[in-house]
C-alpha cells in the first residue's frame, strides 16, 4: 500500500500536518509515540499558544489527543530509521518492515546534544541505529548498544539473542533499570557515559574516561535519528534541515516543519508549520495528478 503523505512525528508539528492532510482526504500515515509528545507532556504551564492560555502541557496535549481522535487519525509506534527518495515515492524504513508514500513530512523535532565523537563517521561502518535491522550481521560478535530511552532495553535484548557478548550503555536516568530483571542475563551494563567511537576500516571500539572495551559494531539508539543519517541526501543546517518558505527542502516531495526546521522552537510556530507543509505536500501530489494525466 503506498500512502499519500508520511508524517514523521507526533508533535504539534506533526499532528497539525496530519489533521489538514486528513482534511483534504489525502491517506496519510503518522509515525510517532501513541503518547503523543513527551516534551509538551512536560511543560509545566504554557502561556502563548493562542485560546489556550494557563494551561498545562499535559492538558494541551489531552486536547490534540481529542482532535486527532475526533477525525480517525492513529499514531504508528513502528520507529522509523531511514527514508529513501526511489523517484516518484518515498521508502521508509522500520526494522523489516517498510512503508511507501508519495511524501513524506519530517516533524521529529530537534535533536538535542551533540552526537558521541565517531558516531557520525563511523555509520554504516560499525555504527547503526536499529539493531532489529542489522542484527544478523553481528551473529556471534561483540556489540554494544547505547541507549537514549527505555525502548533500547529491547533492542539490546534482542541483540543478545544472536551476539557472542552484549554491553548496554544507559544514556537517561535509569533507576528502575535492575540488572537481571529489565535486560536479559548475560547482557553487561555499564554505567558509564561513552566519549568516543573508534576504529580503522569498521568500528572496533567503545572508549569511556578511563577504560574501553573492544567491540564490532555499536547501535546507538535514539527517539529519533539526525535529519542527515534519516534522510540520505538532505540539506541541514548543524540540527535543522533547510526549507522554504513552503517547508520544501532541497527533495522534491520532501517536506520538514516544527523544531527541525528551525528557531524560534514554539508549539504555535510548530503547529502553523504542520498546516503549511501539509498544504504544499497537498498540492504536490495533486501537480503529479495533473502532469500524469497529460502524459496519458
Amino acid at each position: 500500500m503506498r500512502y499519500d503523505i508520511a508524517i514523521v512525528g507526533s508533535g504539534p508539528a506533526g499532528l497539525s500536518a496530519a489533521i489538514n492532510a486528513r482534511i483534504r482526504n489525502k491517506n496519510i500515515i503518522v509515525f510517532g509515540n501513541e503518547n503523543l509528545s513527551n516534551k509538551l507532556e512536560k511543560a509545566p504551564e504554557i502561556n502563548n499558544y493562542l485560546g489556550f492560555h494557563e494551561i498545562s502541557g499535559e492538558d494541551l496535549k489531552n486536547k490534540f489527543k481529542h482532535h486527532i481522535d475526533s477525525m480517525g487519525i492513529k499514531v504508528s509506534n513502528n520507529r522509523i530509521t531511514n527514508i529513501y527518495a526511489m523517484g516518484d515515492y518515498f521508502a521508509l524504513m522500520s526494522g523489516e518492515n517498510m512503508f511507501e508514500a508519495t511524501t513524506v513530512i519530517l516533524a521529529t523535532g530537534v535533536q538535542y546534544g551533540k552526537p558521541i565523537k565517531g558516531e557520525e563517521e563511523y555509520l554504516g561502518r560499525g555504527v547503526g541505529y536499529c539493531a532489529t535491522c542489522d542484527a544478523p550481521l553481528y551473529r556471534e560478535k561483540t556489540v554494544a548498544i547505547i541507549g537514549y530511552n527505555k525502548e533500547s532495553e529491547e533492542e539490546a535484548n534482542f541483540l543478545n539473542e544472536i551476539a557472542s557478548k552484549t554491553y548496554f550503555i544507559p544514556m537517561y536516568k535509569n533507576e528502575s533499570l535492575m540488572r537481571g530483571n529489565d535486560l536479559d542475563t548475560g547482557i553487561e551494563v555499564i554505567n558509564e557515559r561513552p566519549v568516543e567511537i573508534k576504529g580503522e576500516m569498521l568500528v572496533n571500539q567503545v572508549s569511556f574516561k578511563n577504560s574501553a572495551i573492544d567491540v564490532d559494531g555499536v547501535f546507538v539508539i535514539k527517539d529519533s535519528a539526525s535529519p542527515k543519517t534519516l534522510v540520505p541526501g538532505l540539506e541541514v543546517d548543524g540540527s535543522h534541515v533547510k526549507v522554504d518558505i513552503d517547508m520544501n527542502t532541497n527533495i522534491a516531495g520532501c517536506f520538514a516543519c516544527g523544531d527541525i526546521a528551525g528557531k524560534p522552537y514554539s508549539y504555535i510556530k510548530s503547529a502553523g508549520q504542520g498546516q503549511i507543509a501539509a498544504i504544499n505536500a497537498v498540492s504536490y501530489i495533486d501537480q503529479l495528478k495533473i502532469k500524469e494525466k497529460n502524459i496519458k
